[in-house]
């Protein structure tokens, strides 16, 4: 099974937040063969820490995201499957967008965000 850190943990480890070490566990062993992102999660991440830390400290977390995993464009069908996730689970888009990206690439969720814990293959941060 692959893996997905979600927005939320990439946040938490380049910030340095209080989960910091529970996601250092995964994002230390990230590779571009087992660890999936979906371009979403490069804008959400960027924009946080753009508006938190600084243009500089954005553009590197992106770069080591962009470099240590396989990053991957939104489809037609997982946008459909997306858009379905959002119907039954009453997601936003940008979750939405990355639980459909997971199933996709059969890939496990590793977040803090509450939003996943009704899904199968997630692994909440608490």
């Amino acid at each position: 099974m692959n893996v997905l850190v979600d927005s939320y943990g990439w946040i938490e480890f380049f910030v340095l937040g209080t989960k910091h070490g529970k996601y250092a566990a995964y994002i230390e062993k990230a590779n571009v063969r087992e660890y999936v992102t979906p371009s979403i999660v490069i804008y959400e991440v960027y924009r946080k820490l753009k508006s938190s830390a600084g243009e500089e400290k954005a553009l590197e977390a992106c770069a080591y995201i962009m470099s240590h995993t396989n990053v991957v464009s939104l489809t037609e069908k997982v946008a459909l499957e997306a858009a379905d996730f959002s119907i039954s689970f009453g997601m936003a888009m940008a979750d939405s967008i990355i639980a459909a990206t997971a199933k996709a690439n059969n890939a496990k969720i590793i977040t803090g965000d509450e939003h996943f814990r009704k899904l199968e293959n997630v692994e909440l941060i608490k």
